[in-house]
């Protein structure tokens, strides 16, 4: 699969022309006030169209012609953020415009191009969808540059693990800093054991493509130093502690932190934020062979940390803990990782709330009030100490699997903490990747989650 095939692909939005179509986005109460376009309120109330949300109508002209569209809201400001990701598969073909909604253009049009995001690398190709024109008065660079980098993250979740091993998912991370003159360095096979990666190299050795940890640096030295680190588990069979087959079934989207932490750094370097960026990708298979890790061996850890495998199935967090004392080596001035690290997570928040970890109070309340501004869920869980009794081992510093099931997200945020070197501002991203049903930006499949809230936090504090 090419692995820029979205940014590739044709783009929902058209230039501006005389040519477009309108849509008038109405609530119910848009109806009975009567505020917009008389000859498509008079079409509306005949044909009884009472502003469902989501539902659509589609205008005549006097001629018998298309002339417009009415978009329902439903109930005045009850909608969905990203209800206008509906016009992207509901609209004939065509190019449109927005002519009046109380939802902003700019918010309407970044919801269509997410909601026009369609998979189909393995399929036909359905007919051509509608264009939406970009208002005028919205920053379009920063529209497209954010559909891109969803459909970035969306495309490599969705990707079958047959074509989406660590293989190709560093030719993506190479074609990714390629296009942004990016240097890139990669650690694999046995060489993970001579550059200190034991963790790394233990959970992928027995796959037939071999562990690694891709490496790419961008922007200018002496800028703030941002590292991101996504984990990158290619497929997880759960490894000798196997899976059952049902919760085997999705784990393709074990990647999802690599694959978002490779669409925030597509936004940074896209915008061109005056960062140092690194990011850092552990990419493995936990597969089952005769060199498989085993339930009971003891790990020893780049930093040191000798680690009780209680369960080869809590691998992620294994991986990622060579990562991030790799780059706390660095000294970041923020230290982000993302990962479908447990299912405790869901269990807690359900797939669509991702909850973040951190000590930085003041990055907390950055990114709760940039959650809202840019309707990105998440939702900040505790660093709750006197679990850290629980992450220790019998017979080792620390498991990588506490008994007795409670609190499992937390007990594993505080797992990775170990490997961070105190006083860092680092916060972990425990993300499913996934959306299980349908939404109005959304179709099922893989996702992007909380790229938008971070660049919105890492654009205000490094404008350019």
């Amino acid at each position: 699969m090419p692995p820029f095939s979205y940014i590739d692909r044709p783009s929902p939005f058209a230039a501006m022309s005389g040519e477009t179509l309108p849509v008038w986005a109405v609530s119910r109460a848009d109806i009975d006030r009567g505020h917009f376009d008389k000859t498509a309120l008079a079409w509306a109330r005949s044909a009884g169209f009472k502003a469902a949300e989501g539902a659509v109508l589609l205008a005549p002209n006097r001629h018998g012609k298309l002339a417009g569209a009415l978009f329902g809201l439903g109930e005045e400001g009850e909608c969905h953020p990203f209800i206008g990701g509906k016009l992207a598969r509901t609209l004939p073909r065509g190019d449109w415009h927005i002519e009046t909604s109380p939802i902003p253009g700019s918010v309407m049009a970044l919801a269509f191009g997410m909601g026009a995001y369609r998979f189909e690398t393995y399929r036909k190709l359905a007919a051509e969808g509608p264009r939406l024109v970009i208002p005028a008065d919205a920053d379009a660079d920063a529209i497209q540059r954010t559909v891109a980098a969803v459909g970035l993250a969306r495309d490599l979740v969705n990707t079958p693990a047959n074509d989406m091993g660590p293989d190709a998912l560093e030719a993506a991370f190479r074609a990714l800093a390629a296009r942004y003159k990016a240097k890139v360095s990669v650690v694999a096979g046995d060489a993970l054991l001579e550059k200190g990666f034991p963790m790394i190299h233990a959970v992928g050795r027995a796959a037939a493509q071999a562990p690694r940890l891709l490496e790419f640096r961008w922007g200018r030295k002496g800028a703030p130093k941002l590292t991101l680190v996504g984990k990158g588990v290619c497929f997880d069979t759960g490894g000798l502690d196997i899976k059952p087959s049902a919760s085997m079934l999705n784990m393709k989207k074990d990647m999802g932190g690599a694959a978002n932490v490779m669409a925030l750094a597509m936004m940074i370097m896209d915008a061109r934020l005056p960062v140092d960026l690194r990011v850092l990708v552990p990419a493995v298979e936990n597969s089952i062979s005769a060199s498989a890790f085993r339930p009971g061996d003891v790990l020893m850890s780049r930093k040191g940390l000798t680690v009780q495998i209680d369960n080869t199935d809590a691998e992620g967090r294994l991986v990622l803990a060579d990562a991030l004392t790799f780059a706390c080596e660095d000294k970041p001035d923020l230290l982000i990782d993302m990962a479908t690290l447990t299912g405790a997570a869901r269990v807690a928040l359900g797939p669509d709330l991702p909850p973040f970890y951190t000590d930085d109070e003041d990055l907390a309340r950055d990114l709760a009030a940039a959650s809202d501004a840019v309707a990105d869920p998440l939702w900040r869980m505790p660093l709750y100490r006197p679990y850290e009794a629980d992450v220790k081992a019998r017979i080792a510093d620390l498991t990588n699997a506490p008994s007795g099931g409670f609190a499992g997200s937390i007990t594993a945020a505080l797992f990775l903490k170990r490997f961070v070197t105190p006083q860092t501002s680092w916060a972990h991203f425990d993300i499913f990747a996934w959306s299980p049903k349908d939404k109005p930006h959304a179709p099922i499949g893989g996702e992007a989650q909380g790229i938008r809230a971070l660049f919105e936090v890492i654009g205000k504090r490094h404008s350019a």
